[in-house]
């Protein structure tokens, strides 16, 4: 059986959709694309004050940063500018940060024709919040996962830990709970499952438990 050309992971944040979505594309020998990533890449490159420029200011600076995508599976690689993007992308003042500037519609323009540019130019496995939605709504296979926000949580300060970085379960709960507050009700393409997505409670099931429900879905139990 032939490996699809697009499969979407969406879902709010601390839900494994990297760790999953990473596993996906091994298993298929498909393209990762991290759009989480391209969001806190973007806001961490245009700063604290993007939603203080004006529009044309905005694009402008937009205009200024080029995203690429290379390898595949676990060596799939994004890169901003020619530059590979890290782990400074991964605090949680960044992602609070990308979540709002992705209200922005200049933004999520941008990074939509940069994602769809992408999409078009290699077969992926494409994880975020808007990919079966908005981006990739064609795609034949799309899933949704999602989780309590305690649970989300644990497992959030697990993976800051094992970076090193300091994880108060208490902060980072209102943390996810404020930013599933603001993905859910922003006005432009809020975080919701597409009509046609198979949702994945990820709650009672560990990854390796998630992997195996997406690929039986897939047909490559």
């Amino acid at each position: 059986m032939s490996a699809p050309r697009i499969v979407t992971l969406d879902g709010p944040a601390g839900v494994g959709k990297t760790t999953l979505a990473r596993r996906v594309a091994e298993a298929l020998g498909l393209a990762y694309l991290d759009t989480g990533a391209m969001f806190r890449a973007t806001a961490l490159a245009l700063g604290p004050g993007a939603r203080e420029l004006p529009g044309a200011g905005l694009r402008a600076r937009l205009e200024g940063l080029a995203f690429g995508l290379e390898g595949r599976g676990a060596a799939s690689a994004l890169r901003l500018n020619g530059r590979p993007v890290g782990e400074e992308i991964r605090t949680e003042q960044v992602g609070m940060l990308a979540s709002d500037v992705a209200t922005l519609p200049e933004v999520r323009e941008f990074l939509k024709a940069a994602q769809r540019a992408v999409g078009r130019a290699t077969a992926l496995v494409a994880e975020g919040r808007d990919m079966g939605t908005v981006v990739f709504p064609e795609a034949a296979h799309k899933f949704f996962l999602d989780a309590a926000p305690e649970i989300r949580a644990r497992r959030r300060c697990e993976q800051l830990r094992a970076l090193g970085a300091p994880a108060d379960l208490d902060a980072v709960t209102a943390q996810i709970r404020a930013r599933d507050h603001q993905d859910r009700t922003r006005a432009v393409a809020p975080l919701r499952p597409a009509a046609d997505a198979l949702v994945i409670d990820t709650g009672p099931l560990d990854i390796d438990g998630v992997f195996a429900a997406i690929m039986a879905a897939l047909g490559r139990s």
